[in-house]
């Protein structure tokens, strides 16, 4: 399947190359500004296959509790939010691979939950801004593999690694990254026995089953043409992001956690990679990492693919250990 996939990136590479401009975007963008933008060369943005919204973002999303949860599986990723005097939330990684957006408001916290599955990058962000609460979609657009997400007030496209407007009038705005991580559905359930689990969405689609079959386990990422990691490190390896410092999850793993430049960094077994076999229970053990600081406060991480760390921090440091 990952091989038709491959063949499918090929084609639209060079499609998406020869036609990467503003003005054959203007009919299913007429809301964007194009003029204001901090992209360099427009063909760095390309078609990731969808259209707009062909990948459907969720908006306020129905909730179970945990004790009447029982179609995922116990080492199934999710993405942990816990925010003061609100019931913590998990939301699966099973339904956020075919929705990679969810907008929410916990806590009275406006926020959006996002999974890129070609970059297996995570991360939560609070939709408010300076000029009004986002909301946000699924442009169907890829800048070096990583999803471009959209808000919907503006049509403002916004680079989903860094939590950046790159296109349209909030072009520069950054969204305020919130501390949240992944971790197994078992690990949650133990920490947090009366929180809430996002609901399956009401969308005819085969949650549980991984459309990117080994796709961790590929030579290459999928529609991406820049810079290979530096120091011989696989792009496909996934890193602990800490601003602009990376640790490979690797080293994580075999040193059992850890400590330094200000924060300290746990590995524990039992959590699936969600890209790697076709059900994603069933995938390799790739562990649960928490970051926190001296105090003990969750702190603000990712755990992505090396080569998206290169992409959007090229100058950034490469945590290798002696």
């Amino acid at each position: 399947m990952f091989v038709f996939a491959r063949f499918l990136a090929v084609m639209l590479l060079v499609a998406g190359s020869a036609h990467a401009e503003p003005r054959l975007w203007k009919n299913q963008w007429p809301d964007t500004n194009f003029k204001k933008s901090s992209i360099d060369n427009w063909s760095e943005i390309m078609s990731g296959g969808p259209p707009k919204d062909g990948i459907p973002a969720i908006s306020d999303p129905e909730f179970l509790k945990v004790s009447d949860e029982t179609r995922i599986g116990g080492n199934e990723p999710v993405m942990t939010l816990e925010i003061d005097g609100a019931v913590p939330r998990a939301y699966p990684i099973r339904y956020l691979t075919f929705h990679e957006i969810v907008n929410d408001t916990v806590g009275g916290v406006p926020v959006a939950v996002t999974f890129c599955p070609l970059c297996n990058s995570g991360i939560t962000f609070d939709r408010r801004v300076e000029q009004g609460t986002l909301t946000f979609g699924v442009s169907g657009k890829l800048r070096n593999s990583d999803m471009v997400m959209y808000d919907r007030e503006t049509e403002s496209w916004w680079q989903q690694a860094v939590g950046e407007a790159i296109v349209g009038d909030l072009t520069g705005t950054e969204l305020k990254m919130l501390p949240g991580w992944m971790e197994s559905w078992d690990t949650f359930k133990a920490r947090n026995p009366e929180g809430l689990v996002m609901a399956e969405p009401n969308y005819p689609r085969r949650y549980g089953r991984n459309p990117y079959v080994s796709y961790d386990s590929s030579s290459r990422p999928f529609l991406y043409r820049g810079e290979q990691p530096p120091h011989g490190v696989p792009p496909l390896v996934r890193v602990v992001r800490v601003g602009d410092r990376a640790w490979p999850l690797t080293r994580v793993r075999e040193e059992g956690g850890v400590t330094e430049a200000g924060v300290t960094i746990s590995w524990e077994s039992g959590q699936a990679s969600a890209l790697d076999a076709e059900v994603i229970a069933q995938g390799k053990d790739v562990g649960n990492v928490r970051v926190r600081d001296a105090n003990g406060n969750d702190v603000v991480h990712d755990v992505m693919f090396a080569f998206a760390f290169h992409a959007f921090w090229p100058d950034g440091t490469w945590m290798l250990g002696n």
